[in-house]
């Protein structure tokens, strides 16, 4: 205890404390709250002479003027290393499961345990030897870890070039055995152990090179990788009001996706939906391995009723986990639900320090620290020339569905791409709910400009003619409008909706998309014969209806091509 600096705390306001301490404090360093048998979580977010202001990731309740505080010279950290593939953590990096064993149904506050078991044994593979030269991030080994092999490095906080002194031979080790030594150019040697630890709040920049992200993350979702289409490595975010579905097609997006491992936070949402992610996820089939698809997740919980301070923990701790697969040469996808949870707890640590309040009383910096999120995502290229990458998407959940709001408008400042999600579009129950006709990606799909130019113009010119139908009625209307507002509908119908509940339906790969599209690109640029109204409006829904049930068909399936000969021969009948 004699090297420990101890303060006393001189105020309290609800999660905010303020403590007094004799020496040196560092900005974001940890601090922990004695309150009896418990030491409560602390992290310093202003220093004003010898007075440190700190957030508590715990409930405040009882804390008193006085108390000890003991303050840890480590900055926020997490442990990175095999076994975080599968785990639930809250926002600090506890486990859920390891926690509810020790607590019971009702967590426990100040109780806090080791992310990663120190006595697990991992099958260590050495791919270096000693005398070679090595960077922060070079790969020393591996273990294998669920369905990967789990790349040992070396500790990213260490420069400039090293030289491996030893390197422990192929066998088992757990996370406290020393597997490798390395020198610096000074001569001081370092350890190297299977784990390392890292702040939250640092990027990890062990790498060669940050790249352009131009190659498109396939989803699976029709209306996103044809006309909003994601780059691996890009960002996106996907507002909208309450109940659009915001979470199933986050949870659509983690299945089907095609990147290698999926980190979801949930930062502040309600425990009823996390709740669900954290049933349905175990229980579900990875397509692409036959496996669980927990395998290949970590999960970040952290529920509204759970102290707001953690939110913003559980964003940063998904992000350096998430950096740290991306330096394994991984695709890496982070979702974040919800990044305004996040916002309204900066907002009410804001107002707690007393700072002048931005727009909506949200901080002044709000737009800084949402920036500095989506910055931490990227492609990279490591020092033995394989790429990785981080694609982050984040939810954002505006007051009324209200875009004009300060946490959307700061986010759609720093994005690639936007999927605003339609009240209107919802309750019509047109899924996803994305609106094409608000919504925009800057990155570049795998669809031609031409024909995805074409999509959206005909999209748009059929909401045009919808509007113009609810004043003047559909008798006012010319059947060549009419027919391009069928058109517009039948596009929406067949193409941009997807059927969740069906086993084909609900994640369509690349090269069906292509297909499909070409194939109903045809179709809007063809001239039918149609002779009135009734007539065209029948046609469009036999035509619907044929085209619906082809993409419950499996692709290049028997039934799938006879299904394709009945669509062009009704199409020859009127063409």
């Amino acid at each position: 205890m004699e090297n420990k600096r101890i303060g006393h705390i001189i105020k309290v306001n609800a999660n905010m404390v303020v403590a007094e301490v004799a020496g040196h404090i560092i900005q974001n360093e940890v601090a922990y709250i004695l309150h009896g048998t418990e030491r409560l979580k602390a992290e310093v977010i202003r220093v004003r002479a010898n007075r440190a202001e700190m957030q508590v990731y715990e409930n405040t309740a009882g804390l008193k003027v006085g108390q000890e505080v003991e303050f840890s010279d480590e900055l926020l950290s997490v442990e990175l290393g095999p076994g975080l593939l599968g785990q639930i953590f809250d926002g600090l990096q506890n486990p859920l499961p390891a926690l509810a064993e020790k607590c019971g149904f009702f967590l426990k506050r100040g109780v806090y345990l080791e992310a990663l078991p120190d006595e697990t044994q991992w099958d260590f593979t050495p791919l270096v030897k000693p005398g070679d030269k090595v960077l922060a991030g070079s790969w020393l080994g591996f273990v294998p870890e669920k369905i990967f092999k789990h790349y040992i490095m070396v500790p990213f906080a260490l420069s400039g070039s090293l030289e491996v002194i030893s390197i422990a031979a192929s066998g088992k080790y757990n996370l406290k055995q020393s597997i490798a030594q390395v020198r610096n150019s000074t001569g001081k040697v370092h350890d190297v152990f299977l784990q390392q630890i890292w702040p939250v709040k640092i990027p990890i920049c062990a790498y060669a090179e940050k790249l352009r992200p131009l190659e498109p993350l396939v989803t699976k979702m029709r209306l996103i990788d044809s006309f909003f289409p994601v780059s691996r490595g890009g960002t996106y975010c996907i507002p909208g009001p309450f109940g659009a579905g915001k979470t199933v097609l986050q949870q659509l997006t983690s299945r089907h996706a095609e990147v290698d491992i999926v980190i979801i936070a949930a930062c502040g949402e309600r425990a009823g939906e996390v709740v669900e992610t954290l049933k349905t996820f175990p229980e579900l089939v990875d397509p692409r391995t036959n496996k669980p698809l927990i395998d290949r997740t970590v999960i970040i919980c952290n529920t509204s009723s759970m102290p707001v301070a953690a939110r913003e923990s559980s964003v940063y701790t998904a992000a350096t986990i998430a950096e740290y697969y991306r330096q394994m040469g991984l695709n890496v996808l982070l979702l974040a639900d919800s990044t305004s949870r996040w916002a309204q707890a900066m907002r009410e640590m804001s107002g707690r320090l007393e700072e002048i309040p931005g727009e909506e009383a949200f901080p002044s910096y709000l737009e800084s620290r949402i920036a500095s999120f989506y910055e931490r995502a990227g492609l990279v290229r490591l020092h033995n020339g394989l790429t990785g990458s981080v694609t982050i998407g984040g939810t954002i959940s505006p007051a009324g569905g209200n875009f004009e709001e300060p946490v959307t408008q700061a986010t759609l400042k720093v994005v690639g791409a936007f999927h605003g999600l339609s009240r209107e579009r919802s309750d019509a129950r047109r899924y996803p709910a994305i609106d094409p006709l608000i919504s925009w990606s800057k990155y570049k799909g795998f669809i031609e400009q031409e024909k995805e130019d074409l999509g959206h113009e005909i999209l748009r010119r059929s909401h045009e003619i919808f509007q113009m139908m609810k004043v003047i009625g559909e008798e006012g209307t010319s059947l060549k409008d009419y027919i391009q507002y069928l058109k517009g509908e039948f596009f929406d119908f067949v193409y941009l909706q997807q059927n969740a509940f069906d086993a084909v339906d609900e994640a369509t790969p690349k090269e069906r998309q292509v297909y499909i599209f070409n194939f109903i690109y045809d179709i809007m640029l063809a001239e039918f014969k149609l002779d009135n109204k009734q007539e065209a409006l029948h046609f469009f829904q036999k035509l619907r209806q044929l085209l619906r049930t082809w993409n419950s068909a499996a692709w290049g399936s028997e039934e799938f091509k006879k299904i394709e000969e009945e669509i062009e021969i009704f199409l020859a009948a009127r063409a």
